[in-house]
């Protein structure tokens, strides 16, 4: 496999490996010129006795040049194309070095503490706000989400999703009691002192409808059918029916303008009474449970759930393909209107904060075997000639000097050697 992208030789490494080749010329012109200078010396030695310390410094630092040229050799290749053990150490050793690396690497950092730590300084609560605020940005998430929505529909549809949630729904409206709950709202309501215009609106309703012509007509037949002839003879039934209508009329307006009246209390005794028969009557709780499934079971309430998916169906595909910009436009707004509130609340953007740091802490704790493995075998499965190559380059200058360093030290060494065996001849 050959390297990643991130690994592949760059103009800067190209200019290194000149450098390299540069540094490496030199020294290997250093080693020449320590060889050569020894056997000059030793040449001139029966001249003069200074050659044998000039002979002994470069005989040293010839080999201490050539002892760092194979050090420096043989961790990368095999010098000179021998096979020769412990050499070409990074080549051998592959697979060793990408296991540890991949270890190295979950021990020293993912570890929880510092990850943890890192994840803590930054702030992903004003990212978010900042990110949010920004209209262009808003206004292509806006676009975005979008341009899944009629995705999502359809997956929905065809994976029998909606299917599942209509039944979820259905169960879950089924399992509601909704008589404790129709008792509390009623009580609520009575305790508020809302019923009272409730109250006013049913006597309006009342007098309304008792002062129609049609009303007046069918009562009035009603009584005239119940007298006798002789009072139908003399009209009775229209004073007896006027007589009804302006005693109701008076008794409605009587109770809508007194606040105290007493049939507002009996109406209140009558709301309550109501109010804890429902509660606690099973017959009632019966009652509202089958008329809860009635309903439920409608095709028209199915026919009506259909409609409205599919009308939002319709409406969000056109807003997806340009049609209507007015989806997207609200979702802009609403995505900036929540960066500002973001923004605005110090808590919340804490909150997630934390939140995000305790999810990421758990992802990289639990998934930092597998980095590690990946690790190590993407190194495992790497070109390594070439992965080599790239490490020469960029590190291969500074071990170069290693060469400069062995002929230099090599040398005084030797010097130093020779001058203690020249002091000693002379005792």
């Amino acid at each position: 496999m050959t390297l990643p992208a991130a690994l592949i030789a760059t103009p800067v490494d190209a200019e290194r490996a000149a450098e390299l080749r540069r540094v490496k010329w030199l020294a290997t012109g250093v080693l020449a010129a320590t060889l050569i200078i020894f056997v000059v010396s030793k040449a001139l030695l029966p001249m003069h006795p200074v050659f044998g310390f000039i002979a002994a410094f470069a005989e040293a630092a010839t080999i201490g040049g050539l002892a760092d040229w194979y050090a420096v050799v043989a961790l990368f290749k095999r010098p000179l194309g021998l096979p020769i053990p412990h050499t070409a150490i990074i080549q051998s050793n592959q697979e060793r070095i990408a296991e540890k690396l991949g270890e190295f690497i979950e021990n020293n950092f993912l570890e929880s503490g510092p990850v943890e730590a890192k994840l803590r300084e930054i702030d992903f609560g004003s990212f978010i706000a900042d990110w949010l605020r920004d209209r262009k940005r808003s206004e292509d998430l806006a676009r975005f989400v979008l341009r899944m929505l009629p995705e999502a529909f359809a997956a929905t549809e065809s994976s029998g999703l909606m299917q599942f949630i209509s039944r979820r729904i259905t169960t879950q409206v089924l399992s509601i009691d909704l008589a404790p709950l129709a008792a509390g709202a009623l009580r609520g309501f009575v305790q508020e002192g809302k019923h009272g215009g409730l109250l006013d609106d049913i006597l309006r309703v009342l007098h309304q409808t008792l002062t129609q012509k049609e009303t007046m007509a069918v009562i009035r037949d009603k009584v005239r059918a119940e007298m006798p002839t002789l009072l139908r003879l003399y009209r009775a039934d229209k004073f007896v029916v006027n007589r009804i209508i302006a005693s109701a009329t008076k008794f409605f307006e009587e109770v809508r303008n007194d606040p105290q009246h007493p049939f507002r209390g009996e109406f209140d005794r009558m709301l309550l009474s109501f109010v804890d028969r429902l509660g606690s009557d099973k017959a009632f709780a019966d009652r509202i449970d089958g008329l809860k499934r009635d309903l439920m079971a409608r095709p028209e309430l199915a026919n009506l759930g259909r409609t409205i998916w599919a009308n939002v169906k319709d409406f969000i595909e056109r807003s997806a393909s340009g049609e209507s910009q007015v989806l997207q436009h609200q979702l802009a707004r609403m995505f900036v209107e929540a960066g500002d509130a973001l923004d605005g609340d110090a808590d919340l953007r804490g909150e997630i904060n934390q939140g995000l740091v305790a999810i990421l802490r758990t992802v990289v704790a639990e998934q930092k075997s597998g980095v590690s493995s990946f690790i190590a075998d993407q190194m495992k499965s790497w070109d390594m000639e070439q992965l080599i190559s790239l490490i020469e380059v960029n590190v291969g200058k500074d071990l170069q000097y290693i060469r400069f360093n062995g002929s230099l030290i090599g040398g005084l060494a030797g010097l130093a050697l020779y001058t203690l065996e020249y002091v000693l001849r002379l005792l």
